[in-house]
């Protein structure tokens, strides 16, 4: 039972609540329901997929890039932070390695090591509009501002300026290779060209149609080209048209005006046998080579099959894999749409899926000071939160005698986005990293008001961090530095000490994406994207162990305040519980294992992002995703597959009597939704951050097509 009364912050209104909240047989607890995170994602612009390694690489408007493991239940892994001068416009894969480039006239080969952009070449070009390799990887091609399609041979560390093919008049938007490395098509304003690589020269002009009535005015600009192995070229516009055209040729073989707006990407399937295309109206609209009816199999063309609306706006950035569609742009999210045909049965990997949140935590908690952080790219934001005066039943809405004040607006310095931070327990430290610099400050807080302290001279070791925590009683911050090691840093009031370095003995290279530390400041585990979770102990400052590796990344995980077991969640949803102690799985963990997770758990498609425990009852461990809040209890029994899964509401409705015999472990909440973040405050009161996607699509701009009804 729950009930909800929104009161208002001194800036926003309908952004917090405090509430009773009863899980059924798992006793109260006061609900802090906040709403005033403006967390904002940029749009989309580019991706790239790399089949061999099964990783999607995503480009994002303020020039972030996020790495997804679609091997991994579509984890994102890895995040390299935006810069305000970068700008990403094109992705591509050369083997394991990734590049980009974009309209400040560079190509960004990044560090997936590091999380950092590895060198950036001036191509001399002006704005680089895309990029693309050839088959045998080889060489790189780029379109740029000044009509020069340019090649870049690919080193073993870096890349080489070749030569310029036929220089253009006009700019060079799209580009495509032909499988066999020996021509590339051009994607201009009103034609394509078609360059013959060995010799330079540019030896097919296609033109392009402009569109109808009154924009025959307006110039056509051919924003995606694709070249197939047969010499077909297939092209999208700004005219709304998928053209068809033969490279041997040079002549039109079919137009499809598929919109009235702009097609805007296009890609093609391994095979070639499909070609999805995206539109600034938000539909993705494939096309196969078929033959048009079954009397004509031999006579086969592309042919218009289906149409998916899964955005509101652009569709900007398209990936057609082996199994699925995946599409983003301006409305933000990623979409994995499964292509049934390519599924024996309907199952939970042919399932619709939407990538709205971030992996991984951008909310932190001082849960001794009642205080929130809240991380953007550009600014940090300190929160206190609201107080009630507690009185009311499970469902109640609790009148605050004290709203939710921002205390700190707290903006980064250069032009590095802000990768990650950490504030700790007592609300005392707060700390930040770039790319290029770590930042700490003292915090005072005293009733109302707020006093910040840089502290000035940190160990010159501390340069830049993928992840921050402090230490429980905020004695030292730890900061994940490369190669899987972690930094100790002593703190006090009057300095701040490097202690050591804590470094696994795996000799991985890959950067860490979790840390956790234990109540009694003994034990440190780190997870890397390996899969490596290793445990320190922090007095010795040594390594403790190493949990065994499974095979799927850890997205979450604790250490239990009195046992110091550590519990973990993997990207696939399973559950392991390890005793640093004993240096092994814990029996409960191992009754897990052995009758195995409940099917509505495992068909849950966004990763728990955040574990945490009840020190009050340690029985209890608490955890969330996107749509989900849930208390395991490891006293209860656990639910097999003929057991109610969701039976919050069956129990509410039974007796005393009846109840125990319908009681299991997993006791589930779904009364908020579209959760960033869940902590427990030493008050024992739930604070729950909410970003409801409506929120978010309400800042968006109006899309070029609003449908209306009966349309």
């Amino acid at each position: 039972m729950f009930g909800k009364s929104e009161e208002n912050t001194k800036e926003r209104d309908d952004k917090t609540s405090n509430c009773f909240l009863r899980l059924a047989t798992m006793g109260e607890f006061k609900v802090h329901r906040v709403r005033f995170f403006d967390y904002m994602p940029t749009a989309i612009r580019a991706m790239a997929f790399n089949a061999h390694t099964e990783r999607l690489a995503l480009g994002r408007m303020d020039g972030s890039v996020e790495i997804f493991n679609f091997a991994d239940h579509y984890f994102q892994e890895k995040v390299i932070p935006g810069k305000d001068s970068r700008s990403i416009e094109a992705l591509c894969w050369v083997g394991g390695r990734l590049f980009s480039a974009g309209l400040n006239g560079e190509i960004t080969e990044y560090d997936l090591e590091n999380l950092r952009p590895k060198y950036s070449l001036e191509a001399y070009g002006g704005p680089i509009w895309t990029i693309t390799s050839n088959s045998q990887g080889a060489h790189l091609a780029i379109g740029c501002e000044d009509g020069t399609v340019k090649l870049f041979e690919v080193l073993e560390e870096s890349i080489q300026f070749e030569r310029n093919l036929d220089r253009q008049k006009g700019r060079i938007i799209s580009l495509s290779w032909h499988p066999s490395g020996t021509q590339i098509a051009a994607g201009m304003m009103d034609m394509i060209r078609v360059f013959d690589v060995p010799t330079g020269r540019a030896v097919q002009r296609l033109l392009v149609d402009r569109g109808f009535g009154g924009s025959k005015s307006r110039e056509t600009v051919v924003w995606s080209v694709v070249f197939l192995s047969d010499c077909t070229i297939i092209s999208g516009d700004s005219a709304g048209k998928v053209q068809v055209w033969d490279g041997h040729t040079g002549t039109l073989v079919k137009t499809h005006l598929v919109t009235k707006w702009d097609v805007l990407a296009l890609s093609v399937s391994k095979d070639e046998s499909s070609v999805v295309v995206g539109t600034s109206e938000g539909t993705v609209i494939q096309f196969q080579f078929i033959a048009p009816t079954l009397q004509q199999q031999q006579d086969k063309e592309w042919v218009r099959t289906r149409t998916f609306k899964n955005h509101t706006h652009d569709v900007r950035a398209l990936a057609e894999i082996e199994t699925a569609i995946v599409s983003g742009g301006m409305d933000t999210q990623l979409v994995v749409r499964p292509l049934l045909e390519k599924f024996d049965e309907r199952s939970h990997a042919s399932a619709l899926r939407k990538i709205h949140f971030p992996h991984r935590n951008l909310v932190f908690c001082a849960k001794k000071a009642g205080l929130l952080l809240f991380q953007f790219p550009g600014q940090l934001e300190l929160w206190r939160l609201g107080e009630s005066d507690g009185h009311g039943k499970p469902g109640d809405s609790l009148p605050l005698k004290r709203k939710p004040e921002k205390l700190l607006h707290l903006k980064r310095k250069g032009e590095d986005h802000i990768c990650c931070s950490a504030l700790s327990p007592c609300g005392g430290w707060l700390a930040y990293s770039t790319m290029s610099s770590v930042r700490l400050y003292r915090l005072q807080t005293d009733n109302n008001d707020i006093s910040i302290t840089k502290v000035p001279k940190l160990p010159k070791i501390l340069r830049s961090a993928h992840q921050l925590c402090f230490s429980s009683d905020s004695s030292k911050l730890f900061a994940a530095s490369s190669q899987s090691s972690v930094l100790v840093i002593a703190l006090s009031q009057s300095e701040c000490k490097y202690v050591h370095t804590l470094k696994p003995k795996s000799g991985s290279r890959q950067p860490i994406h979790l840390m956790t530390n234990s109540v009694d400041g003994k034990w440190l585990a780190t997870a890397n994207s390996d899969c490596e979770i290793h445990v320190y102990n922090v007095q010795k400052l040594k390594l403790h162990c190493i949990v065994p590796v499974y095979g799927s990344c850890p997205s979450a995980m604790g250490i239990h305040p009195t046992t110091n077991n550590l519990t973990m969640v993997h990207a696939d949803q399973q559950i392991f519980e390890y005793s640093i102690v004993e240096k092994q799985y814990t029996d409960w963990s191992r009754k897990l294992q052995k009758q195995g997770l409940h099917n509505l758990w495992l068909d849950r498609d966004t990763p728990v992002t955040h574990v945490t425990f009840n020190p009050k009852n340690p029985e209890q461990i608490l955890l969330h995703d996107m749509h989900m809040f849930c208390i395991i209890d490891q006293s209860l029994p656990l639910p097999d597959q003929k057991n109610q899964f969701y039976n919050q509401m069956t129990l509410r409705n039974l007796s005393e009597q009846e109840r125990p015999s319908h009681l299991h472990a997993f006791k589930i909440c779904k009364t908020f939704q579209d959760l960033l973040s869940v902590s427990l405050l030493d008050d024992q009161s739930l604070v729950m951050v909410e970003r409801p996607l409506l929120a978010i699509t309400s800042q968006l701009p109006a899309p070029v097509r609003q449908k209306k009804f009966a349309t």
